[in-house]
């Protein structure tokens, strides 16, 4: 791996807080391109290559980042520009921590690419930071290091020697743009205004295979059952699914027997979930979270989801983290919410009124639950109908609709190891990227045994432990354990050291 700089500030203010915005291009060459492609000074007239452009972030203290990608362009060696982004697209970058998203398949000429750029919209903006208290608070003022108002905002790098990019047939390539806004961000309290000054800073790598998630989604192209694989029209971020002419592209999605399907809220493993996807309409709605594999390229599902359990139904959704619970009723943080009208909104704080009626389902697991296993903690995407639609107050019932529990992230210190008597234990300092100080554990655990966030038991079952020692800093996916019923307070899936 190689990587190249541009415009990178040596100061770092204590005051700033951050976001690391990366964005990646995945190039697939394709084997019946014509012609060669080795020539830095000139496009091969006629040749081509599909290119794959996603979008991703590194966790950060921005709540939302939500802006209008409006452009993202590859320069070839000859000063020609090919734009790969067929539409505006409005990205809520802070939603985007742990996963890259599928933004388009364009076709690009062959050749040696020498820059990359992508152009960001400010105009419509929607970007809040945490407060001390953890508290989402919007910014006031944005302004560039001249001190002016940000509209619209080009970032560029540049690949030159061994970094240049040469797309030619049958060899697949990557490059990672990395918009860091950890950099060239800084963001300072002023009483009861918050200023972000921008000064862009743009990272590149080539052949970067770091393994990470990748997210799909769009409608259903097509299905086959002999080679266990899909097609999916792409249709990335806030887009309507199912509208519009198919301007960014489709990608083919290989399955196998361990890829779970969640298709109109019921929960499928393998076959068939292929099976029964088979039987939904071409162009339902589809979103799939998988790995990009290379030699040979490709794109494997580890989750499906299809029909109404995607955004966008004939339901209301809302996605976020419960940070408190009494009764049957919870509060969701971190809130964004997708309407039945298609219309999506950010928004810090929901109550929704959990019901009997209402269906829960584990991500990565095919098995039965309640409402009795959402706790605090918990990730969630939770399908049902706005009650009350006002900022101040924003209001969901999940009567006859269902919740989605998804893995939730830890991260601490560890107080202590496991051994004959002591558990794993962890001093939280925040879920899913959301300061520990905003959750309230009441209630979690059997009486007199709350979920302590500052001795949070952790059952590691058969993960390995080794090299983690008390002190050292760890972070973990997993799930809370079931409401009233701590300790233990979570299950982790993994654990690794920071």
């Amino acid at each position: 791996m190689m990587s190249t700089y541009a415009g990178l500030s040596a100061k770092q203010q204590k005051q700033s807080k951050w976001l690391v915005l990366l964005v990646s291009f995945i190039l697939v060459l394709t084997l019946s391109a014509c012609g060669g492609g080795d020539d830095s000074s000139q496009s091969d007239s006629g040749a081509t290559g599909q290119v794959l452009v996603g979008l991703t972030d590194a966790e950060g203290d921005f709540v939302t980042y939500t802006v209008d990608v409006i452009s993202v362009k590859l320069t070839h060696a000859n000063g020609t520009e090919v734009e790969t982004l067929p539409i505006s697209t409005r990205v809520d970058f802070a939603q985007y921590t742990e996963v890259t998203e599928f933004l388009t398949a364009a076709t690009v000429p062959n050749g040696f690419y020498v820059k990359g750029s992508m152009v960001l919209d400010y105009s419509n903006a929607d970007i809040q930071v945490e407060d001390a208290a953890g508290n989402s608070k919007p910014v006031t003022n944005l302004v560039d290091i001249d001190g002016n108002p940000v509209t619209t905002l080009e970032v560029n790098v540049t690949l030159d020697g061994a970094r240049a990019l040469l797309v030619a047939p049958g060899v697949p390539k990557s490059l990672m743009l990395d918009f860091d806004l950890k950099q060239s961000n800084t963001v300072v309290f002023e009483d009861d205004q918050i200023k972000v000054t921008v000064k862009p800073i743009l990272i590149a790598d080539v052949d970067l295979q770091k393994p990470r998630i990748h997210r799909l989604r769009g409608p259903l192209k097509s299905v086959n059952l002999e080679e266990s694989a899909f097609d999916v029209y792409i249709r990335p971020f806030f887009h309507r699914i199912g509208i519009g002419q198919r301007l960014f592209g489709s990608l083919k999605v290989l399955t196998n027997e361990d890829t779970f399907y969640e298709i109109d809220g019921i929960g499928y493993k393998g076959d068939e979930g292929l099976q029964v996807l088979n039987t939904v309409a071409q162009l339902t709605g589809v979103i799939v979270k998988g790995d990009l594999k290379f030699f040979p390229l490709r794109y494997e599902a580890r989750e499906v989801y299809a029909g109404s359990s995607v955004p966008g139904g004939q339901m209301d959704l809302v996605a976020g983290t419960v940070t408190s619970r009494t009764a049957d009723q919870i509060v969701v943080r971190g809130a964004t919410i997708f309407r039945v009208d298609g219309s999506a909104v950010f928004n810090d704080y929901v109550t929704v009124s959990l019901d009997q009626s209402t269906t829960v389902l584990k991500q990565l697991n095919v098995g039965t639950f309640d409402i009795q296993d959402i706790s605090v903690g918990q990730r969630v995407a939770i399908f049902g109908t706005v009650t009350n639609d006002q900022v101040s107050d924003l209001q969901m019932s999940a009567a006859n609709g269902y919740v989605r529990m998804g893995l939730s992230f830890l991260r601490g210190s560890v107080v202590a190891v496991p051994d004959d008597v002591t558990d794993f234990t962890l001093n939280v300092s925040s879920i899913n990227g959301r300061t520990i100080s905003l959750y309230d554990f009441s209630g979690t655990g059997t009486p007199g045994n709350d979920a302590d966030p500052a001795n949070y038991e952790v059952d590691h079952g058969t993960l390995t432990l080794d090299g983690i020692t008390v002190e050292d800093n760890v972070g973990m996916a997993g799930f809370p354990t079931p409401f009233g019923t701590a300790p233990s307070d979570y299950t982790a899936h993994t654990v690794a050291e920071l």
